[in-house]
């Protein structure tokens, strides 16, 4: 199995607008707290090292060269 980097959610737009209504009342480190806990959940979910590995990868800002 690879990592799927083609859109995937069936509604991006909702998908969205939940995630910034969730974190709309929260301090700074609220939103790090529960960005780092959901990337933990949906790890989880995936289960498969590789493609969490291949998902670390792809995260990593460019860098300029």
């Amino acid at each position: 199995m690879q990592l799927n980097t083609e859109p995937n959610i069936d509604q991006p737009d909702d998908f969205y607008e939940e995630l910034i209504n969730s974190q709309r009342d929260l301090d700074e480190s609220q939103v790090r707290f529960m960005n780092a806990k959901l990337v933990l959940l949906l790890a989880n979910h995936i289960g498969d090292l590789a493609i969490i590995r291949e998902a670390l990868v792809a995260a990593q800002p460019k860098t300029k060269t």
